[in-house]
């Protein structure tokens, strides 16, 4: 039987796939820091919400990668898991494409 990881890594394999994929990259980090920081913490999504004044509806929202927070909403995130909010620009990796 083949797995998510598996059917994943061959269709990786396509550059335009993989191109695509790697293109989600930073939402998808965003969402699993998110996630991770909230259990950290020991919080459920409503006990978050209760701590931000966000709706438990939007947290999850947020942690399923429907929603678009701003930079308000995530400083407030943080700020309710008793961590900072670190936002950065770094170089591209070389593709080794055109």
């Amino acid at each position: 039987m083949t797995t998510l990881n598996d059917f994943i890594e061959e269709q990786l394999k396509d550059p335009v796939f993989k191109e695509k994929y790697d293109a989600l990259e930073p939402e998808y980090s965003l969402i699993q820091a998110l996630i991770d920081a909230r259990k950290e913490n020991g919080m459920t999504q409503k006990q978050l919400a209760d701590a931000t004044g966000i709706s438990q509806a939007d947290i999850s929202r947020l942690e399923h990668g429907t929603g678009n927070p701003s930079v308000k909403t995530l400083q407030r995130i943080a700020q309710a898991l008793h961590m900072a909010l670190k936002i950065e620009f770094v170089p591209q990796k070389e593709t080794g494409i055109g």
